[in-house]
């Protein structure tokens, strides 16, 4: 389920980069979900 929400951001940021929309929110997004998986890594659930 994670790698499915990482994928999908990672898709859209990448989009948005190319059309430049929402730019900010993605990038927040991008990094609140890194943020959670390495948390997550760490405490290896």
């Amino acid at each position: 389920m994670l790698w499915t929400i990482i994928s999908i951001l990672l898709l859209i940021w990448l989009v948005g980069l190319v059309i430049d929309v929402a730019g900010g929110f993605i990038h927040l997004l991008l990094i609140i979900v890194l943020v959670v998986f390495i948390i997550r890594m760490i405490r290896g659930r």
